[in-house]
């Protein structure tokens, strides 16, 4: 390798002889120094990384001489190492107008569950120990009561999410025998997971009933056998049927089940627990109006409308829940103390239900005011643009988003953002250009996520809350130079 004092030809190319060896490389002071931080295996294994790839640029006379010199490759090396230590999950702005994003992680924790999580796994915690007694508690225990209290069930109980709740349930108190259930509830949910496989999977005979578009009660009634196990609904939270439609209702198709000793089920999906049309915001039907109405077990989701970790939640009758409970597949399905903890922080959000639009994120957004999205339009467009300039616009445009994750499929939020337009591109070049910004976007720090409509980039403002304002506008200036 020359030395540091040689003089270096600019654009001079380097041979395999100029690099120098692992010992060598190893022994430069900023590399020290990450020996020392990081230790000999990680520093090592990336140092001979870099050098194989530059030997192989300097045998194909692709290696400039003055990428061998220490300062650069010490700095090479620095990159290589920030690189394989920076986590594969990132947090990421989302602009893209949808809430609850389901490739974005869903619904956001709020704050006291974050604390929750902080104070117990940091040390031991008692996910299964009684302190009353001193003997083995049950995981249930911490989160029965308060879905108990918030939803009138007489029992309840977790598991790691609404499919494995759903599948659980099935499998519990209808495993061997038949399931009841209308064709046009026959939903698939994301990752083409769909009812019948899972009712397959669950050891059940799904049996059919009604068409597509209407089902009555006479169909449940004239189906039922000695082989049914239970009538079940599906809530069609990520589609609508329209027009010349019929369904039965839970409190109707309570009584034709419970005449002949059968349980009912419904499978809510996205569950929320509060009315959102107090918000102006469409209802969607809620575990305890379910339970009233006479069902036996309802199960949705925690990390949609509910505004906490992914979980499964089961409430019900106290027979019925018991069995789904003690069923062997309880214990592969259930839930961990991570988000076991901060389920039971966002739940007793809903004991303070007067807060609930200030202390949960997803009802927050949900019900962020639209004059204070355009306002945050306003103040970001000129800083964007400067960013920007000169090869696109921006300018400030109403939008619509959505509630995501399958939840009220065809309703939209009205909403205001930033519309990014390349400028002097012709037609076909359109997609290029909005895709390299998309991707200069992406490649950012704080990655920032939009959704490209109408040849432009749409950047929705609804998600963007003061906190990653700060984070967004900072970021502005290695934009524009990844651009230029």
């Amino acid at each position: 390798m020359a030395a540091p004092e040689e003089s270096v030809v600019h654009g001079s190319k380097a041979a395999p002889k100029d690099l120098p060896s692992i010992d060598k490389l190893l022994r430069l002071p900023l590399v020290a120094a990450q020996l020392a931080e990081h230790g000999h295996t990680l520093i090592a294994n990336e140092a001979r990384a870099l050098l194989d790839g530059l030997r192989v640029r300097a045998l194909a006379q692709d290696l400039n001489l003055a990428e061998v010199q220490p300062e650069p490759l010490q700095q090479a090396l620095s990159t290589r190492v920030a690189a394989r230590l920076r986590s594969n999950m990132r947090a990421v702005i989302n602009l893209t107008g949808t809430v609850i994003h389901t490739n974005l992680g869903r619904a956001l924790l709020a704050d006291s569950a974050l604390q929750q999580l902080l104070a117990l796994m940091a040390g031991p915690n008692n996910l299964e120990y009684d302190l009353a007694s001193g003997g083995r508690g049950d995981r249930d225990d911490l989160i029965e009561g308060l879905l108990c209290e918030l939803t009138g069930a007489e029992a309840a109980t977790v598991v790691n999410n609404n499919a494995a709740a759903v599948l659980l349930s099935i499998a519990a108190l209808g495993r061997g025998k038949e399931v009841i259930v209308s064709r046009g509830e026959l939903v698939e949910i994301g990752g083409a997971f769909r009812m019948p496989d899972v009712m397959a999977s669950a050891g059940a005979t799904l049996v059919e009933v009604g068409t597509t578009n209407r089902t009555h009660p006479r169909d449940y009634e004239s189906a039922i056998t000695p082989q049914t196990a239970m009538l079940m609904k599906v809530h069609t939270s990520n589609y609508v049927v329209q027009g010349f439609t019929a369904a039965v209702d839970e409190a109707t198709l309570a009584p034709i089940a419970h005449a002949k000793g059968l349980p009912l089920v419904t499978d809510l999906g996205c569950g929320a627990l509060v009315d959102l049309s107090q918000w102006g915001l469409p209802k969607e039907p809620l575990p305890q109006e379910m339970l009233a109405a006479g069902c036996d077990v309802v199960t949705f989701s925690g990390d949609k409308l509910l505004g906490g970790p992914q979980a499964g939640l089961i409430v019900g009758s106290r027979d019925y829940v018991q069995r789904i409970r003690k069923f062997p597949m309880k214990r592969a399905l259930r839930m961990s103390k991570l988000p076991m903890a901060a389920l039971e922080a966002t739940l007793r959000l809903y004991l303070r239900p007067e807060r609930l639009t200030q202390d949960l994120p997803t009802l927050r957004l949900l019900t962020r005011p639209l004059p204070d999205i355009e306002a945050q339009a306003q103040r970001l467009a000129p800083l964007v643009a400067q960013a920007l300039a000169p090869r696109y616009t921006v300018s400030i445009k109403p939008m619509q988003g959505q509630i995501g994750s399958g939840s009220l499929p065809v309703e939209r939020l009205q909403s205001a953002g930033l519309a990014i337009t390349p400028v002097g591109t012709a037609k076909k070049g359109l997609g290029t250009a909005l895709e390299r910004l998309s991707t200069a976007l992406r490649a950012l720090p704080l990655p920032v996520i939009g959704r490209i409509a109408e040849d432009q980039l749409w950047l929705d403002l609804r998600c963007l809350e003061a906190a990653q304002e700060a984070g967004f506008t900072a970021q502005l200036a290695a934009l524009a130079e990844a651009l230029s």
